[in-house]
């Protein structure tokens, strides 16, 4: 069995985890919260949109691609910010991809340093 982690010093996790790993062919990517998350500018586009460009980079770094997310898993702190995350999530992937992956989203109480949003993914790099 293969494993090889993500190196890039731009992802450091915020806690003592891999912000990825690749094993075989899956890739997974730990919860992502936007890094430049201000307490005062609570917006959730600017968020979202952050967040997913970060994983795009992170499967960049395991010579990954958008297309290849089998499955992401939104958490947000206010499910009215649902329609929103949709409609940024729609553009990212159908520029992208042009196709969605399996998604949960789920409504927690709170995320680490009050951000509104994280999203963990599941890749499946096919041998290229």
């Amino acid at each position: 069995m293969t494993v090889t982690t993500n190196l890039n010093e731009n992802f450091d996790p915020i806690g003592p985890y891999k912000t990825s790993i690749q094993v075989e062919n899956l890739i997974f990517i730990s919860g992502q919260i936007s890094k430049t998350f201000n307490k005062t500018q609570n917006n959730i586009i600017v968020q979202t949109k952050e967040i997913l460009n970060n994983i795009k980079s992170i499967l960049k770094n395991h010579n990954a691609k958008v297309k290849d997310i089998i499955k992401t898993t939104i958490f947000l702190t206010n499910l009215e910010n649902l329609d929103s995350v949709n409609s940024i999530y729609k553009k990212f992937f159908m520029k992208y991809s042009n196709q969605f992956p399996t998604r949960s989203c789920i409504e927690v109480s709170k995320l680490p340093y009050n951000a509104s949003i994280e999203i963990e993914t599941i890749a499946y790099k096919k041998n290229r």
